[in-house]
């Protein structure tokens, strides 16, 4: 029921960089975790990357990990995506999401809240 507004995207040509925002409303309960996940053309929506909104749990996928970082903002109700280092096949709608567990979870039925996505295209 936490609505999900993303924000951030963009065009950047290889090697750039784009920082993404999520704003949730109300302000998510200390069980969830926020999710990033991307979705290309003709492909199935994948996980990015996860925080918890309390506590040190963090998770990337393999594609990502070191050139993604996830950050959160409590104060501000915000989950971040910093993206450098960004490649072609970067390019995808980027949709913020919410999920009640204890853990992160890579699996796009984990998460019962989503925001309408926000648009990343990365030029070779």
């Amino acid at each position: 029921q936490v609505q999900l507004v993303e924000s951030g995207g963009g065009l950047v040509q290889a090697g750039g960089s784009l920082r993404l925002s999520c704003a949730a409303s109300p302000r998510p309960f200390s069980s969830y975790v926020m999710g990033w996940f991307r979705q290309a053309p003709g492909k199935e929506r994948e996980f990015v990357a996860g925080i918890s909104w309390t506590g040190s749990m963090l998770y990337y996928a393999d594609s990502v990990k070191g050139r993604f970082t996830i950050s959160r903002d409590n104060a501000k109700n915000s989950v971040y995506l910093q993206m450098n280092s960004l490649k072609p096949e970067d390019t995808a709608v980027y949709y913020c999401a919410a999920a009640r567990t204890v853990g992160i979870s890579t699996g796009v039925a984990a998460y019962d809240s989503w925001g309408q996505g926000t648009q990343v295209t990365v030029s070779s």
